[in-house]
């Protein structure tokens, strides 16, 4: 009985999992962008980085030699961004191609639904992220037991993002004029996370507020693991980091599928 259950549940995933793909491949030129558009937010820091970075004016750890394993890092981040507004996407293609109530009430597990948008982005955008991991592994190596510390670490981060991502998808149903705010608040979030600039750059007041940004924590984690190539040190140096990264992995996820379950129910599909 449970083995024929997690077997359906499987199948229902990568029946779902393809689904999306293909619903993603019918606009490649929208899906090209968004791979091209990561690079360009890498190269502007680098051009204006590089007018303060030199042998005597550094930032923390970060010299003129190493920032653009910082910028790599960031194209990769911003890759796995992505499944944040991947969900909304696709629920509002959904909703005015007039499926997704043909989905929501047929027999699939709403959890396999969300899972299965979950794996689609991470297939679509293993090759590009595949390409720039091996570029910045060319460019500075780090052993293999970091490596496979560091593929965990972009999971947890991923898993992260998935939680964020459904609870703004479930406003791309219930509540779409509330989703250009949730959206803008996100975009809040990033901007002071430190994605492509290093924390030691702004001013005192900005970095109180960075702080406060469990963005930050996720993406510092990531960074000073590669940095450092010594898991034992990164995890006593920044334990608040990979704690904050922890909680986000299991708490986000478990959040949005309770707040999408609730909304649903209590607003249903709305916007026709």
């Amino acid at each position: 009985m449970i083995k024929s259950k997690i077997k359906r549940n499987i199948n229902q995933i990568v029946a779902l999992t393809e689904k999306s793909i293909k619903l993603k491949l019918r606009f490649k030129l929208n899906l090209l962008m968004s791979l091209i558009s990561p690079i360009l937010a890498i190269i502007f820091p680098m051009i204006i980085m590089g007018q303060f970075l030199d042998f005597n004016n550094t930032f923390g750890p970060w010299t003129k030699n190493n920032f653009l394993l910082y910028q790599l890092l960031a194209y990769n981040i911003s890759l796995l961004s992505g499944i944040i507004y991947e969900y909304s996407r696709q629920f509002n293609m959904e909703k005015y191609m007039y499926t997704l109530s043909a989905i929501i009430i047929a027999p699939v597990n709403r959890f396999n639904l969300l899972f299965g948008i979950f794996f689609s982005h991470l297939m679509i955008m293993s090759i590009p992220f595949l390409i720039f991991f091996i570029i910045s592994y060319i460019y500075y190596p780090i052993s293999i037991v970091t490596i496979i510390f560091i593929i965990g670490i972009y999971l947890l981060i991923a898993l992260s993002f998935a939680g964020i991502g459904i609870i703004i998808g479930i406003f791309a149903i219930s509540k779409e004029g509330l989703l250009g705010i949730v959206s803008f608040i996100m975009t809040l979030f990033f901007w002071t996370s430190c994605l492509t600039y290093p924390f030691q750059i702004y001013p005192e007041i900005i970095q109180n507020i960075i702080s406060l940004n469990p963005l930050y924590y996720l993406f510092d984690t990531l960074r000073w693991a590669w940095f450092e190539d010594d898991i034992v040190l990164s995890l006593i140096a920044h334990i608040r980091s990979f704690t904050v990264l922890i909680i986000s992995a299991i708490l986000l996820p478990i959040i949005g599928v309770i707040v999408f379950k609730k909304m649903y129910i209590k607003y249903g599909i709305r916007g026709f």
